[in-house]
């Protein structure tokens, strides 16, 4: 396991029932960005990588 998966499912366990659209999504990575600078490229690897989800599947066929 990952550190970072105790972080994954404390969000999980406390927020997976809740429906959020990607423009909230993309709202909260903003101000945690503004928050913490420091964390920009890794953000930015994430929201790219979320954007690009579908993109592998049309390189399979």
């Amino acid at each position: 396991m990952y550190f970072t998966d105790r972080g994954i499912e404390e969000l999980e366990s406390r927020r997976g029932e809740e429906e959020v659209t990607f423009e909230w999504l993309a709202e909260r990575l903003r101000e945690f960005v503004d928050l913490n600078p420091d964390f920009e490229v890794p953000v930015e690897r994430l929201a790219t990588w979320l954007a690009r989800l579908d993109d592998e599947d049309e390189d399979e066929d």
